[in-house]
């Protein structure tokens, strides 16, 4: 039965993608709501942004649907959040609303999940040696968190199919970890988010005529759900009768490796030139592969992707190896961070021998 409810939170949520895609974009066409253009965007055809709506619909009703008659008394506080994601993110790709109106909003729904619906870390497993955590420093690190996976997912959303293939591939993670751990609530509210994204990934990368993008609406809807997945997936780690990894922190950490060390590399970045660390510019990791892979969109999702899947198979390689629990997460964290910096190597390689044969040809000449 649980497997079976756990099936159906996909088939539902795919189901119901299919069905609100359509009205949604004819909708968006009819009333002329279409992503502005603007210098650091790439595409260059009017696309309405409000895929976002189609992903909270088929999220929540599969969601719902699928967990009658299971206990999920957390569920109530997630939808709350999502509730309020949905309608920020909504707001912003049709009104835009500032960068500080929006954090206030992110941290509002942060509370609800952590004074509510007590979802939070409350140890950290062995990482720097430390185990159980005192409640100041759980809030702390798990307001930090949903705050940090919110704006991560919402920054990395920048080509056809990113930010909805990485959140298949952690969601389902977690989602078949929390289906053999035996939390099948949670399992059905992950595998309704990989169906719900599945969908949408066929229409924003292969919809040709009804191509949308997912907007801020889906990105903030996303980035909730997602630092949920991995706030329980650490805490339900430690229950004796789950199926445990060593080193939770290292696991999720390689799940959302590519949308947070991103942000950290070019907030970095952004900090060392002087500049606002939340100013838009065109120095993500997507924007570099790009630069070697032009046009190339689907190329590059994939190969992000796959870069995922690697880190995620490292990660569970390391469960074996019998290091530490602080070698194991700053191993991910490390290799996560020297992978994100060899687009823009190879990028300065070929810059350097284009430089040499242009100096070559003159001098031929």
């Amino acid at each position: 039965m649980e497997l079976l409810l756990t099936l159906s939170a996909f088939c539902i949520s795919f189901i119901l993608i299919l069905i609100t895609v359509p009205p949604i974009i004819n909708v968006a066409r009819e009333k002329h709501l279409y992503e502005p253009f603007e210098e650091r965007k790439i595409h260059t055809t009017t696309i309405p942004p409000l895929g976002g709506v189609a992903i909270f619909i088929a999220f929540i009703l599969s969601t719902i649907i699928a967990t009658d008659g299971l206990s999920f008394d957390s569920l109530k506080y997630i939808i709350a959040a999502v509730l309020i994601m949905f309608f920020t993110g909504l707001k912003d790709d049709l009104l835009v609303i500032s960068a500080r109106k929006k954090f206030l909003i992110q941290l509002f729904a942060a509370l609800i999940l952590i004074t509510m619906g007590d979802i939070r870390f409350t140890d950290l497993q062995g990482v720097f040696g430390i185990h159980e955590i005192g409640y100041i420093t759980s809030f702390s690190l798990t307001l930090l968190t949903v705050i940090g996976v919110i704006n991560a997912i919402n920054l990395i959303d920048g080509i056809d199919g990113l930010a909805s293939g990485l959140s298949i591939i952690s969601s389902l993670v977690f989602g078949i970890w929390f289906y053999l751990s035996h939390n099948y609530p949670l399992a059905i509210m992950s595998f309704a988010l990989v169906g719900s994204l599945s969908g949408f990934f066929l229409f924003n990368v292969f919809g040709n005529k009804n191509k949308l993008f997912m907007g801020d609406t889906g990105s903030l809807i996303i980035g909730v759900v997602i630092s949920t997945l991995i706030i329980k997936f650490n805490q339900l780690n430690l229950v004796p009768d789950s199926v445990n990894v060593t080193s939770a922190p290292a696991f999720s950490l390689a799940a959302v490796i590519v949308p947070v060390v991103d942000t950290f590399r070019v907030m970095t970045i952004r900090i060392l030139k002087k500049q606002s660390p939340f100013t838009a510019d065109k120095n993500h990791l997507h924007h570099r592969l790009l630069q070697l892979l032009p046009g190339s969109h689907l190329k590059v999702t994939l190969i992000i992707i796959f870069a995922t899947i690697g880190m995620i198979s490292i990660a569970y390689l390391l469960n074996f190896s019998g290091l530490s629990s602080t070698v194991q997460f700053f191993a991910i964290a490390s290799l996560g961070v020297i992978l994100s910096f060899v687009p823009s190597f190879l990028i300065k390689r070929k810059n350097l021998k284009e430089a040499r044969l242009n100096t070559v040809t003159i001098y031929i000449k």
